[in-house]
C-alpha cells in the first residue's frame, strides 16, 4: 500500500526520534532527529516544511524529510531524509523530496533547495538526482557518524535562477578544476573568468596569537548581533554562530557553528574581517583542539583576496554553489565552500554515482597538489 505523506506535527515526534535511530542509530548528530524541543520547533516553523510517510493501515510512520528555511533568505535545506529499513526500495525517499520541493521551489518560495548527502553508497545520491538536483562538490570528512564520512553537496535551483549570476572577473589557479567541473556538469559558462596566481597571504602582527574558545550560544548570538546588526554584512545562511573565538590582545573575534557530536564546525564571520583571515592557521588549530575534525567556510567566488587566505592556510576548494545569493531582484552570486581537515581521508571508502565523479577527482586533485608537492627528478649524468 502507498505510504500517506502528509505534515508532521508535534505528535510525531517520538516516532520521529525511534525512525532516526532505527535509520542511524545512536550517532546522528543533528537536532532534528535527536532533539524533542528542537523538533517540536521546527515543526511549528513557519519557514520549515516538515513531511512524514504513514503507512495507512498500521499508521507507522516510515519516512521523514524536511526543507528547512530562515526568514528573509530564499534558500532551503533538505535534511531530515529518512526511511525506514523495512520500506526501502519503493521510492518513498523520492516521494518525499519531490513533494517537499513541489511546496517550495515549486511555489515561488525559495530560490533554490541544497541537500548534504551521505558517500557511503550511492542510494542517496540517486534519490535526489532523481528529483533534479545536481552536485556542486566533495565535503571530505565532513561528519563523524560512527566514523569520519565524507558527504556531497547537491543544490536544486528554480528556473531561470542559475542564468540571474553575477560574473567574476578572476579567480584564484587552484579554484580552476572545481569551475570546469561546474561547467561540464550544470552546463554553466565562466569563459569570461580569468585564472591568476594566488594573492600573497594577509601579513599578521609577529608572534604566536593566544585564543580564548567560548560555547556561550546566547552571549555569542548578543555579541554576533552587535558587530553585525545588518544581515547584509555576512552570509551564512541555516547556521547560528554558537562559539566565539576571541584574541587575547581583543585585536579580532571569530563567530563560528561548532557542532561537537558530529566533529564539525562553520566559520561564519570575523571582526574585522582583515586582522581575522591573517590568523586562520591559529584558528583552525584551536578548533581541532576542540573536537572539529572538519572546518569549512563560505566565501564568495568573487572574493579573490579571501580565496587566497584560505588556500595559503591549506583549506581546498570543496563546492561551488552558483547563485546562492540573491542581490535585490535579480542578481544572484556564486559562493565556494573551502574546507580543511585535520583526518586522514579515505578515498577508498567513499562510492560516488557517476556525476559526482568528477567533482571527486577535481577534490583529489586539489588535495594531492597541496598535499603531495611533485618532486623534481634527479638529475642522471649521460
Amino acid at each position: 500500500m502507498t505510504p500517506l505523506i502528509e505534515r508532521a506535527t508535534c505528535a510525531d515526534i517520538a516516532d520521529l526520534r525511534q525512525l532516526y535511530y532505527a535509520v542511524y542509530g545512536p550517532h546522528y548528530p543533528v537536532a532534528l532527529g535527536t532533539d524533542p524541543e528542537e523538533m517540536a520547533r521546527l515543526i511549528r516553523d513557519p519557514h520549515t516544511v516538515w513531511l512524514v510517510a504513514r503507512c495507512p493501515g498500521s499508521n507507522d510512520l516510515v519516512g521523514s524529510a524536511a526543507v528547512h528555511g530562515e526568514p528573509g533568505s530564499r534558500l532551503g535545506r533538505l535534511e531530515g531524509l529518512a526511511v525506514h529499513p523495512d520500506h526501502r526500495g519503493g521510492g518513498l525517499a523520492a516521494q518525499l523530496t519531490e513533494r517537499l520541493c513541489e511546496r517550495t521551489l515549486g511555489t515561488g518560495r525559495l530560490d533554490s533547495v541544497y541537500a548534504t548527502v551521505r558517500t557511503v553508497s550511492a542510494g542517496p545520491q540517486r534519490v535526489v538526482a532523481r528529483c533534479g538536483f545536481r552536485p556542486m562538490g566533495l565535503l571530505a570528512n565532513a561528519v563523524a557518524l560512527g566514523s569520519r564520512e565524507s558527504l556531497a553537496l547537491y543544490a536544486r535551483h528554480s528556473p531561470g535562477v542559475l542564468e540571474r549570476r553575477v560574473p567574476v572577473p578572476e579567480v584564484p589557479a587552484p579554484l580552476a578544476p572545481l569551475l570546469r567541473t561546474v561547467e561540464r556538469g550544470l552546463g554553466l559558462s565562466y569563459a569570461d573568468t580569468r585564472v591568476v596566481p594566488d594573492l600573497p597571504p594577509p601579513a599578521g602582527p609577529a608572534g604566536d596569537v593566544r585564543l580564548e574558545l567560548i560555547e556561550a550560544p546566547a552571549f555569542v548570538r548578543r555579541r554576533f548581533d552587535e558587530h553585525f546588526p545588518d544581515a547584509a554584512q555576512w552570509f551564512y545562511p541555516l547556521h547560528t554562530p554558537n562559539t566565539l573565538l576571541a584574541a587575547d590582545d581583543g585585536s579580532f573575534e571569530v563567530y563560528a557553528c561548532l557542532n561537537r557530536s558530529g566533529g564539525y564546525c562553520a566559520l561564519l564571520a570575523g571582526y574585522p574581517g582583515a586582522a581575522a583571515a591573517a590568523h586562520l592557521e591559529a584558528l583552525t588549530h584551536a578548533l581541532t583542539r576542540a573536537g572539529a575534525g572538519y572546518v569549512e567556510a563560505l566565501v564568495p567566488l568573487a572574493h579573490r583576496a579571501a580565496l587566497s587566505a584560505f588556500l595559503a592556510q591549506g583549506f581546498l576548494p570543496s563546492a561551488l554553489y552558483p547563485a546562492m545569493r540573491r542581490e535585490g531582484d535579480d542578481r544572484f552570486h556564486d559562493y565556494v565552500v573551502m574546507s580543511r581537515t585535520a583526518e586522514q581521508i579515505d578515498f577508498r571508502g567513499m562510492v560516488v554515482d557517476a556525476p559526482l565523479q568528477p567533482y571527486l577527482d577535481a577534490y583529489v586533485s586539489a588535495w594531492s597538489s597541496r598535499y603531495l608537492p611533485v618532486q623534481p627528478l634527479p638529475e642522471v649524468a649521460p
